[in-house]
């Protein structure tokens, strides 16, 4: 369903139903760092974490690559990508150990300037004098948050360490632009998350138990909250919303991820608001409103270019 048959039907409610399904899905992309905060404090190791927040959605929407096995090659692409941005996750789990949440957030929402350079170099596709004032943006925004004047000497290598994850995003986002389009959005984030965890599992077959197993049943409990609330049932409901607002505008309201991951630093860790950061956040949010992006999570249109 699009926003056009919405307005031919003229029923403005979806509308409005799908921007707050946006809202809500991005607010719940947002408080991520709650929960793999919680989960390295009990002990759990980076691998363990990233694997989690995954295998759940892959095993409940593996059934809907069946009907689109003839579309193997795609899936085989969907794989490749979500094992790129799984073993990328890793490394924004081993940051968020000892980085400010905040900090990291900033880093992670530097995923369009990877985007850009992957789709440019990879794809042949020639970013637009929007996407490029964007990503510059963005690129700003990193270096305000990252600066050696606002982050400790000691939290450098981590901060690095957690870069992979918007390049593992980047590069997941040009799939699911340039070869993902022929199979429908559940298929999608399918074969994403099965790459995932494929890429995932040898890592915990090989890990020490007590660093991959929950201890009990709260860190399972916080396991939960990690899969289904910032990641199954978000990745469905704007799976859902994004067509009828517009990847656009979808992309626009989901800039409150940010800002959510700054909320959830402050008043749920506990970490302290530094000017870079606010900075930081300004720069990205304005970058988000300023990019005309027609894909900007795993779950947008078919639509591709801007």
């Amino acid at each position: 369903m699009t926003s056009q048959s919405v307005d031919q039907a003229g029923a403005p409610v979806p509308q409005a139903l799908a921007a707050a399904g946006v809202l809500f899905a991005s607010i719940c992309f947002g408080i991520v760092p709650y929960f793999a905060r919680g989960l390295a404090e009990q002990g759990l190791a980076p691998q363990a974490v990233a694997f989690y927040r995954y295998v759940i959605t892959g095993l409940v929407l593996c059934p809907v690559l069946v009907h689109q096995r003839r579309h193997w090659r795609a899936i085989l692409w969907g794989l490749a990508g979500g094992a790129v941005m799984g073993l990328g996750w890793t490394g924004y789990a081993a940051a968020i150990r000892v980085v400010p949440a905040s900090t990291v957030g900033v880093l992670y929402m530097t995923y369009p300037v990877f985007t850009v350079a992957i789709a440019w170099i990879m794809f042949g596709d020639r970013p637009t004098g929007r996407a490029l004032i964007a990503a510059a943006l963005v690129l700003l925004a990193a270096i305000v948050a990252g600066n050696p004047q606002a982050v400790p000497v000691d939290q450098i290598p981590a901060l690095i360490l957690a870069l992979t994850a918007p390049l593992g995003f980047g590069f997941g986002i040009c799939v699911l632009v340039f070869r993902l389009s022929r199979i429908p959005p559940l298929a999608r984030i399918a074969s994403a998350t099965l790459g995932a965890v494929i890429a995932l599992a040898p890592m915990i077959v090989t890990s020490d138990a007590a660093a991959v197993i929950p201890a009990n049943l709260d860190v399972w409990l916080m396991v939960a909250g990690l899969a289904l609330g910032s990641a199954l049932v978000p990745q469905l409901v704007y799976t859902v919303c994004t067509p009828i607002v517009g990847a656009s505008r979808a992309a626009v309201f989901g800039s409150i991820e940010l800002p959510t991951m700054f909320a959830v630093s402050v008043f749920a860790l506990g970490e302290p608001l530094t000017w870079p950061q606010i900075v930081a956040c300004i720069l990205i949010v304005s970058a988000i409103a300023l990019t005309n992006a027609r894909a900007t999570r795993n779950v947008t249109t078919n639509q591709t270019r801007s």
